[in-house]
């Protein structure tokens, strides 16, 4: 028997539908890892894993049930598919239950994204990047020790395909390298860290100047002060930005729609955003880190507006989601091999504004620049926001003393109104924004 995974899942399905499934999907996720980490010179980690995974979802009528395998056997066929109808004929019916109806028939995958990079590092020259990195970051003056230099390389693959007529595949590979080190002395060090991920080698960073980064930020931070409690304008850098947009992700998500659980459930059509502000979700960007060609459930990705000058346009919709709310899905599927599909935007950005990062500071007398936050205090339902931070003084338009010990907050919905956009968007995450800057948050510090 072949052992090619589109033809096995195929052979899964029709084992499905002959044994009495109204319809089925079956999705197959491969994936192979080679990391490095190396620490004070010395080699720590070295770790190399290869995982599969297979998911059969079945239909009877309006019931569904997911069952899952870590392996592509065709011997366990049977026994998934008897496992998954005896689950799927017990279960509550769901009358929003169902195949995508925008997975296309046919065969799609990712030509024109250019996703696979047929360079595949051994361990020794993952071993030179981690170190490179690491002795940058341990040559900058107050780097004192280092938590280590790290990097990777991964090949994955996506199998997907439904009784309804859809097949898709589509493999990505990833490059990545960081560095993490601690500046000053007993109870005054500091940490901070860099890191780089990429779809092909080529566009990696040099380890270096990853590394370099890292010594920087960790000395940067030396000595820091806790800011007065009161409100001042608030800057995020980019590295913390694209929280906020995550944030967005979760609000317009289709499922929290459906349930009454966002804060922009009646926002639809209204404008939430200053005019000039554009978010978008695109999945197709080639090279993306979270590129994809189709999603979940086999439906066709392509751009999609979210927030189109400051007006929201387009929830997060799966086709269960979309069946609750009365839309037509849009491609938003999000999907492991043992869990139902749910909605996702995972490839969210910011189109930049026109201010460079310095001209959006030049005006503060008094501010904040966040470099770092933690913890999470987010309510879904009124959009109250509370989180820890770290970053710098602005004083007089330019960055000043290292602060921490801070908690910033405010509301999303006020939060978003007043949001300003600098020019400096890159494509470095999976969700990427400029630097941001909000007046008027509360901060509480000393």
């Amino acid at each position: 028997m072949t052992h090619d995974p589109l033809d096995l899942i195929g052979t899964l399905i029709g084992k499905a539908r002959a044994a009495g499934a109204d319809a089925a999907d079956a999705v197959y996720m491969a994936r192979t890892s080679h990391a490095v980490q190396v620490r004070n010179g010395r080699t720590e980690d070295l770790e190399r894993s290869e995982t599969t995974d297979l998911g059969l979802r079945v239909f009877v009528g309006r019931r569904s049930a997911i069952v899952s395998a870590t392996g592509l056997d065709p011997e366990r066929f049977d026994q998934l598919v008897e496992q998954g109808l005896a689950m799927a004929r017990v279960v509550p019916e769901d009358p929003h239950s169902g195949l995508s109806p925008q997975a296309e028939s046919g065969f799609l995958d990712a030509a024109g994204l250019d996703l696979l990079d047929p360079a595949q590092p051994g361990t020794a020259e993952l071993l030179g990047r981690a170190r490179a990195a690491e002795d940058a970051a341990m040559a900058v003056t107050g780097v004192t020790n280092s938590n280590g230099g790290s990097a990777s390389a991964g090949l994955s693959e996506i199998v997907l395909m439904t009784s309804a007529g859809f097949s898709g595949r589509y493999a990505r590979s990833s490059h990545s390298v960081s560095a993490s080190v601690l500046a000053g002395q007993g109870t005054g060090m500091q940490r901070d860290y860099d890191f780089h991920a990429t779809v092909h080698l080529h566009d990696l960073d040099d380890p270096a100047v990853i590394g370099r980064s890292a010594g920087e930020r960790a000395v940067a931070r030396l000595n820091p002060t806790r800011p007065r409690t009161g409100t001042l304008p608030v800057v995020f850098d980019p590295r913390v930005s694209s929280s906020l947009l995550g944030h967005l992700a979760g609000a317009v998500n289709g499922s929290a729609i459906a349930r009454g659980t966002s804060f922009l459930k009646d926002r639809m059509g209204q404008r939430i955003m200053p005019a000039g502000v554009h978010i978008l979700d695109d999945p197709t960007r080639p090279r993306g880190l979270t590129a994809h060609p189709f999603d979940g459930e086999g439906a066709r990705t392509g751009e999609l507006v979210i927030v189109e000058d400051g007006i929201l346009r387009n929830w997060a919709l799966d086709s269960r989601s979309a069946r609750q709310i009365g839309l037509p899905g849009n491609g938003r599927a999000s999907r492991g091999a043992s869990a139902p599909p749910s909605p996702s935007l995972g490839s969210l950005y910011a189109r930049p504004g026109a201010p460079t990062p310095e001209e959006l500071m030049a005006d503060i007398t008094e501010g904040l620049y966040i470099t770092e936050m933690m913890g999470s205090a987010i309510n879904g339902l009124t959009g109250d926001y509370s989180r820890g931070a770290a970053g710098f003084m602005i004083r007089n338009g330019v960055l000043a003393e290292p602060v921490a010990e801070l908690t910033a907050a405010g509301n999303l919905n006020d939060m978003f109104a007043r949001l300003i956009l600098a020019s400096d968007l890159e494509f470095r995450r999976g969700i990427n924004a400029p630097t941001i800057r909000i007046d008027d948050m509360m901060i509480a510090g000393s």
